[in-house]
């Protein structure tokens, strides 16, 4: 990030106030804003989709404030969204699904059965009805039968004769010795003279070896394949239908889990729950084997061929055999739809590269295409590192592979030709894309971008070849598009900083008019004039510049508070409505109170590229408390703020921030109050804590310099812990073992509330109540 000039938005919430008498502003108090948000601030639509005709959108919502969410409906022709009856549902495809080459029919599964669904005639013709999970269907190359996965087994489904059948049976096992000859050689010895003393036996043996000899010849036998002690899932049909591959995990169990206490049950007794092992523990990898099923063989992808795999990056391992290859996560294959060409994606366990690279399912080798490197960790939009699989796939006609590099330091989209083996990026500048798809006339792209404004999301399109990039929609805030199967209009889910989720519909233009389908906030919450905070940017000491919300008071009392988000990589300093609308309304009634407040995207926030993404890499609580830091500083020189008047609070991420802060930058916040802290990285778990500080059995600098457990002696100013008991993301061990320290330290100005039903996220809205009106009181107490 570069240094630049400040940037702020008009402060609308201004010209509001000075409209309205001040007795009918109506007053904010912790109760109203942390009650039931369905009721209090009202359900917001959800995940839309089309129906296949383009005439309906389908989306997630409850205004009548059920129990839960229903499926509702809108026509493109007009009239008010109706929901869907179960009736009705059953009668529909479900959103996920493959399309056939023709664009006529659709394949899903739906309550574990295998659906074709006629697009012109709006017809669903059920395929298999029975209490199995059918699973993963697809069409044939040729068109003419449905693929789909059953209990490990492939089975084929011909579309003009009916006739069900199965390819192969994949067992997770290990094949059993048929002959029972023992490895013992005590034992084996023994078999050996029983079967020559004893004449009846060694016939009987003779018959049934034959009669198993015959039945493994029948040509009608279906093929059975034994995989090993592994998982099995993604089961796969190569176009030619001479292979199957499946993605494969080891049972055994990869590390020490770490074990929950819950004490308030059903019981009576204490119950635990299982949680994730620590980072450093050994991790299970994810394999690929490809099987040849005329051949009867069976070979495992290989990574020998890939570039760098013997190359172990730093502070990644603590011993190394000679010839030994990195550990590797290996998804796919993407099989081409009309060719019999594949590609995976190979991800090294300490998550410092990745390939795309082709795979040959005859010898399992794999040939890299694209291969990214980063010294800290591979992530970015469209590059996930948590869980799940990059964006990527197969170009129209199989003429490439597109997929997402942050190779300029931004992520972006490109393509891998295959007739001139050169990528090319589709897009670029200091921006990112979200979410690519092709449209389905696979004519263009379509994607979600931040290139006005890193804090503000709109819709675009753009040709495959990256040409006639056009911004779609228009209002500000962001915009998320899902675009109609004629490809002709755009159902919009938009939000602004203080207008929460609504739906639009448009045409797939520019500059066309947009229209509105839910109105979901309630009159009671509209009553309140909620603010539209100022982006601004905040000058570090480092020359770079965060951007932040400030939410100003029309009478300053000359203190302030800081918001801290939490995810550590997560974009909160934007335009739209925000996940954590709680705290937003939370820090309304801050300001209601004279409190200046700030809500800053510190180092390591998202949305800003690759550099201010990994600029934590070995170091949480450096540059991003810095920023922190900083912000107080700007605060006292350009608001009239009391240095010694400063308070900061934030929750998961943000709460290790605040112990951090009040640990090691004494006397710059005057108090913090920590909710759900992470408190000593080594105990966190190993896909987020690895990524950036490496594992701690190896690099044990990094972690002693960004875990507060480490630096409790520094607490000098106040400080509130707030945690749930039961929380299975940062354990409630966390705070306990703080404690612990500032007890065995005498510290006197701490506090602590522990919640015994809650986990990360609370639930209950007493538990939302007592935390935060905790928060309030420490602030008037300590700021005041």
């Amino acid at each position: 990030m570069t240094a630049g000039r400040l940037l702020f938005s008009i402060p609308v919430w201004l010209f509001i106030f000075n409209s309205l008498p001040a007795q009918t502003i109506p007053q904010l108090d912790i109760p109203t804003i942390m009650q039931n948000p369905d009721t209090w601030i009202g359900s917001q639509p959800k995940n839309p989709y089309w129906s296949e005709d383009s005439k309906t959108i389908y989306f997630k919502w409850n205004p009548e404030d059920a129990d839960s969410d229903s499926l509702y409906a809108v026509s493109i022709n007009g009239g008010s969204p109706q929901k869907v009856s179960l009736i009705q549902q059953a009668q529909l495809p479900t959103q996920e699904g493959e399309y056939s080459l023709d664009k006529k029919w659709k394949v899903f599964s739906k309550n574990g059965d295998i659906y074709l669904y006629d697009i012109k005639r709006s017809r669903m013709h059920q395929i298999t009805n029975s209490l199995d999970i059918e699973k993963n269907p697809h069409f044939s190359s040729d068109q003419k039968r449905i693929i789909f996965e059953k209990d490990n087994a492939l089975f084929t489904w011909d579309r003009q004769s009916l006739e069900l059948k199965q390819l192969l049976q994949l067992q997770d096992k290990v094949k059993p010795n048929k002959e029972g000859i023992p490895k013992d050689l005590q034992e084996k010895f023994l078999r050996t003279e029983e079967l020559q003393l004893m004449q009846v036996l060694r016939e009987r043996k003779e018959k049934q070896d034959k009669r198993e000899s015959l039945r493994e010849k029948n040509a009608n036998a279906i093929p059975e394949f034994y995989i090993g002690d592994y998982r099995i899932y993604n089961m796969q049909l190569s176009p030619n239908e001479k292979y199957v591959t499946c993605n494969l995990t080891s049972k055994k169990q990869s590390g020490k889990e770490t074990q929950i206490p819950h004490f308030i049950t059903e019981s009576g007794y204490t119950e635990t729950q299982k949680a994730y092992a620590k980072v450093g523990s050994p991790q299970e990898e994810i394999k690929l084997v490809c099987i040849d099923i005329d051949a009867d063989t069976m070979v495992f992808a290989s990574v020998d061929s890939l570039p760098d795999i013997s190359n172990f990056p730093e502070f990644t391992y603590s011993e190394k055999k000679d010839g030994e290859k990195r550990a590797v996560n290996i998804w796919g294959p993407f099989w081409s739809r009309k060719t019999n060409k594949a590609f995976v994606e190979v991800r090294s366990l300490d998550n410092k590269d990745r390939w795309l690279a082709f795979l040959d399912p005859a010898t399992g080798i794999l040939k890299s295409f694209e291969h990214q490197h980063d010294d800290a960790w591979i992530a970015g939009p469209g590059i996930s590192w948590w869980n799940g699989v990059s964006s990527q796939g197969w170009l129209p006609e199989d003429k490439g592979i597109w997929f997402c590099s942050e190779e300029s330091g931004y992520s972006h989209l490109y393509a891998y030709y295959l007739k001139t083996g050169i990528s090319e990026a589709l897009t670029s500048g200091p921006f990112e894309i979200y979410d690519p798809i092709i449209s389905p006339d696979e004519k263009y792209w379509f994607f979600s971008s931040n290139q006005e404004h890193p804090g503000e999301r709109h819709f675009y399109r753009m040709k495959l070849d990256g040409s006639q990039k056009t911004k779609l929609t228009s209002m500000p805030g962001r915009n998320d598009g899902v675009v109609s199967p004629d490809g002709k209009q755009v159902a919009v889910l938009r939000s602004f900083s203080n207008e929460p989720w609504e739906l639009y519909i448009q045409k797939a233009q520019h500059n066309t008019k947009v229209k509105r389908l839910t109105f979901s906030t309630t009159e009671q919450w509209k009553k309140y004039p909620w603010r539209v905070p100022q982006i601004v940017r905040i000058p570090a000491e480092d020359g770079n510049q965060p951007y932040a919300r400030l939410y100003k008071p029309e009478k300053p009392n000359s203190a302030a508070v800081v918001f801290v988000h939490g995810a550590g990589w997560f974009q909160n300093a934007h335009k739209w409505w925000s996940s954590y609308f709680r705290e937003y309304m939370f820090n309304n009634l801050l300001v209601d109170k004279g409190y200046t407040v700030l809500d800053m995207d510190y180092r390591g926030s998202a949305g800003y590229g690759r550099d201010w993404r990994t600029g934590i890499y070995r170091h949480m609580g450096g540059k991003d408390l810095d920023d922190h830091v900083d912000a107080a500083k700007w605060l006292v020189t350009n608001h009239a703020i009391d240095a010694n008047r400063i308070g900061i609070y934030g929750g998961s991420y943000g709460g290790f921030i605040v112990l951090m802060a009040q640990f090691t930058k004494p006397g710059v916040f005057k108090s913090g109050a920590a909710l759900r802290p992470v408190g000593d990285w080594a105990h966190y778990h190993h896909t987020y804590t690895s990524n950036i500080l490496n594992i701690p059995q190896v690099d044990s600098t990094a972690y002693r310099m960004s875990s507060p457990i480490y630096f409790v002696e520094g607490l000098q100013d106040h400080l509130l812990m707030c945690a749930g008991m039961v929380d299975s993301n940062v354990h409630f061990q966390d705070v306990v073992r703080i404690s612990q320290r500032l007890i065995e330290l005498g510290k006197e100005n701490w506090d602590v509330a522990f919640y015994p039903m809650e986990g990360h996220g609370f639930r209950e809205p007493s538990s939302w109540t007592d935390e935060y009106r905790r928060i309030l009181k420490l602030f008037e107490k300590t700021l005041r």
